[in-house]
């Protein structure tokens, strides 16, 4: 009988369904309270899971919509809009359609697509920290509340989901739960101490405490050249090679110089570096198509060129993917070396400071100082976003 096909789950006591007579009468009370602001943007752009496991993408997918994050990228046609398969996190599609999103992942994924996240796991909270957080939330257009909760703990079938929470009613201290997994329950209320003690549970994924999650938009600087992303599964093994295998290698070796860094680096790289390459020059190319550069931006960009021409770093990458790497040759040419150079010299070299990034950089500090003038805080205007939460460690 477990498996038998449904029509939508019974929602039990004590969720009341938000459709229900006294369903109204909590939103019509909170929404005199004003404790009600947020849900007129989430439910504009309210959705329903595509997968069994894409709560957290469909949760997202509401949010980043409900904020009006761009994604500066194409969804169909010219048009930018967030959809679930957008949504990348070093893992495929494929495996995150059944098994899910970890909290940290989810975190992860939110801010690398262009919001505000705060965390928060349950023993670094309380019942009455989480309320007053719910209750600022709701009463604001500006920032919502994501709920990761065990659902047997509300009296429902299935194990961790992710939720927005649209609403408050002080009256009964009850939260309104726009479920995104609509195939099985509506929106309901539940009162606010089953949440917490339903998210006072331990993730059987990650073996961490679940919590909730402050989501709002962030304010950054635009990219005018490109924004590094882990949406290219290639990027699992640079990823491993980098962080791992890179400093290994430079505790072991004499590495005199910044020539010796780039032989240690790239010689020994794995295939996956030029199909990385060749993803982050294409998303740029396919961007480019349909981006509308002002003079403003123009000029922006001809500086950060114009900066990074000249730093000795770039004559030393361009020279290595140019003339000096076999696992390289092909990429610039068949891109369009003068166009191209650029942009894959700088992701090389941002590849290259992941590793000071993730702990190692006291075995390259001394290389850093022959680097004359390079700093990818000095290139201005160039968003690059470095992760490095609990399960995920990606730019």
């Amino acid at each position: 009988m477990a498996n038998m096909p449904y029509y939508r789950l019974v929602l039990h006591s004590p969720a009341i369904e938000f459709a229900s007579s006294r369903g109204k009468q909590l939103f019509s009370e909170a929404l005199e309270a004003g404790t009600m602001e947020g849900f007129f943007r989430l439910i504009s752009y309210y959705q329903t899971q595509s997968d069994r496991g894409f709560c957290g993408h469909g949760t997202l997918n509401v949010l980043l919509n409900a904020l009006e994050v761009d994604p500066e990228r194409k969804q169909k046609g010219r048009c930018r809009w967030f959809v679930e398969s957008m949504f990348h996190c070093c893992e495929p599609l494929s495996k995150l359609r059944v098994e899910g999103i970890t909290f940290g992942k989810f975190a992860c994924l939110a801010y690398c697509n262009g919001a505000n996240v705060e965390t928060f796991r349950t023993p670094d909270s309380s019942i009455d920290d989480f309320r007053r957080h719910v209750i600022s939330c709701t009463s604001s257009e500006n920032c919502h509340l994501i709920s990761l909760y065990y659902r047997e703990s509300v009296n429902q079938e299935g194990k961790g989901h992710f939720a927005p929470i649209g609403g408050y009613h002080s009256g009964t201290d009850m939260v309104l739960m726009l479920d995104v997994a609509r195939y099985k329950y509506p929106p309901h209320w539940l009162p606010l101490t089953l949440v917490w003690k339903a998210m006072d549970t331990p993730d059987e994924t990650t073996g961490l405490p679940r919590g909730f999650m402050i989501v709002s938009g962030l304010q950054k600087a635009p990219s005018i050249v490109y924004t590094l992303g882990c949406g290219h599964e290639s990027w699992i093994g640079v990823e491993k090679y980098l962080t791992e295998d890179v400093p290994r290698k430079l505790r072991s070796e004499n590495v005199k110089d910044v020539e010796d860094l780039f032989s240690l680096v790239f010689k020994a790289a794995p295939p996956a570096i030029k199909d990385f390459v060749n993803w982050v020059a294409e998303v740029q190319r396919n961007e480019d198509a349909y981006t509308i550069f002002t003079q403003e931006k123009r000029k922006w960009l001809e500086e950060v060129l114009k900066q990074a021409r000249v730093t000795e770093l770039f004559k030393h990458v361009s020279r290595w993917l140019a003339y000096e790497i076999p696992l390289c040759n092909g990429v610039a040419t068949s891109l369009g070396y003068k166009e191209k150079l650029l942009q894959i010299a700088a992701m090389d070299t941002v590849s290259v400071t992941t590793i000071t990034s993730n702990g190692y950089g006291q075995e390259i500090h001394e290389m850093k100082s022959n680097i004359n003038g390079f700093s990818l805080n000095g290139i201005k205007n160039q968003s690059t976003v470095l992760c490095t939460c609990d399960d995920c460690s990606t730019f």
